[in-house]
């Protein structure tokens, strides 16, 4: 028996430019799709989707999704939406929550309504985040969740993305538009930039440059990395799947670990040896930073974030294929590569 064509669908990624996107966009043209992509370049490069530019299925708009005019014209012209566009990195909520509330609320609001008008089916990027401090792990779509108050700038982020989560049930309970929530839990990977505070490609660029691996706090909580091309392989099949729609889900790796043992792990991979983690917090290979040095006075981190992906796995048969290793492996190459680049200019 042999297995049906894939019919090529058209994609807007908003965001499209940035990490995850620009490999979604690789994704999609190696099946047969069509893509638009649309990214002011904010944060994220037009050199991660440089090599799609002249492709004949692939398309870039230079703007800001709060552009009206361009954002209907190119939804119109697609089948399905991918919304990637917000503002993110622990970093940018604490030096700029008016930005991050603003982008991630009503960028989300004009998404769906030019959605709406068109009636495209949309797959909104959620994260981790919206669980907040619950002390309830594995998080699972339906459980509570449980923030700090709004007099921290710490929970801006999370309160931004769920607001976004329930403008999305909104259009389609109210509207019948066809959404699919999928929340993130901590991608990384080639592309990935730690300019926003994003940990792994931080602790991996400064063991590359032989400086102290910066871990906040006693680096005891824990988290689960799920390396970029598994998070894209999950978008494509709640995209490929009528199923999914109306529902929340759950996209992350199972492979719990510290941020401590991330460090030492990072170290061991770029540098070699196989020192503890406590010998090279005392050597000053990794330096221990308060979380109010780092970010703010009164800042909160989570102590554990582990997703309970059942849902997805029993609806697609999605599972991480990728071990952190694997993801770290992969990081180091990208960033030698980069550096190998720069040395040959």
């Amino acid at each position: 028996m042999t297995t049906p064509a894939h019919l090529p669908v058209r994609f807007l990624i908003t965001g499209g430019a940035g990490f995850i996107g620009s490999h979604l966009a690789d994704a999609l043209i190696a099946r047969g799709d069509a893509v638009t992509v649309i990214d002011d370049l904010s944060t994220g490069s037009f050199a991660n989707i440089e090599h799609l530019a002249t492709h004949e299925r692939f398309r870039f708009a230079i703007d800001s999704i709060a552009n009206e005019t361009v954002l209907d014209r190119l939804a119109a012209e697609s089948d399905v939406i991918v919304h990637l566009a917000a503002a993110v990195g622990v970093d940018l909520i604490i030096r700029d929550p008016v930005r991050v509330i603003e982008c991630n609320i009503l960028g989300t609001r004009q998404v769906l309504a030019v959605a709406q008008r068109y009636r495209r089916k949309v797959l909104l990027a959620s994260s981790s985040e919206i669980y907040g401090k619950s002390p309830g792990s594995p998080f699972a779509e339906d459980d509570d969740r449980l923030l700090g108050p709004t007099t921290r700038s710490r929970w801006c982020y999370s309160t931004s993305k769920a607001t976004g989560e329930y403008l999305a049930f909104a259009y389609h309970r109210q509207n019948g538009l066809p959404v699919v929530v999928m929340r993130f839990f901590n991608t990384v990977g080639p592309r990935q930039s730690g300019q926003y505070g994003m940990v792994v490609p931080r602790l991996v660029r400064q063991a590359m440059e032989g400086t102290p691996l910066t871990v906040y706090g006693d680096g005891s909580q824990t988290r689960c990395f799920c390396d970029v091309s598994d998070t894209v392989r999950a978008v494509l099949a709640l995209a490929d799947c009528g199923a999914a729609v109306g529902a929340a889900f759950n996209v992350g790796s199972l492979e719990e670990v510290s941020i401590l043992e991330l460090a030492r792990r990072v170290v061991a991979r770029v540098r070699g040896g196989s020192r503890t983690a406590a010998e090279l917090v005392a050597e000053g290979a990794i330096t221990l930073v308060p979380f109010e040095v780092a970010y703010e006075e009164g800042f909160e981190d989570m102590l554990r974030r582990v997703p309970d992906t059942r849902r997805i796995s029993s609806l697609t048969g999605w599972r991480p294929a990728l071990s952190l290793d694997d993801t770290l492996d992969r990081l180091i190459a990208h960033f030698r590569g980069e550096q190998a680049s720069r040395r040959g200019g």
